[in-house]
């Protein structure tokens, strides 16, 4: 479930900017901080323990080997994502909201 949603997300983004008629040619990167899903999603073989995610494992396995995504792991603490999922410490949250480009207009002179 870690990329199979997201997956699903890329591949619909891909059908809406090619109805637009907007080119996207290379493979969309497909961040995560999950090594285990990642190598999940990428491995040809099932093992006994992951019986229970075979069909979002297609589904990501798929897209990986069409040249639709390209997976890469990021570590936690850079994953932007986490600052609209998770309570963060407030330093983790200022770092985040920064990266994401998000000023406070109420301190801005």
């Amino acid at each position: 479930m870690a990329v199979a949603t997201p997956t699903c997300e890329l591949q619909w983004l891909r059908y809406l900017l090619h109805d637009l008629s907007i080119p996207h040619s290379t493979p969309s990167l497909l961040y995560c901080d999950n090594q285990a899903a990642l190598h999940i999603a990428a491995n040809p073989v099932f093992h006994e323990r992951t019986k229970h995610i075979e069909l979002d494992c297609h589904v990501t396995r798929e897209k990986i080997q069409d040249g639709t995504i390209r997976t890469a792991y990021i570590p936690s603490k850079d994953q932007i994502a986490d600052v609209f999922t998770k309570s963060l410490g407030k330093d983790q949250f200022h770092r985040l909201k920064y990266k994401l480009g998000i000023l406070d207009l109420h301190t801005l002179a």
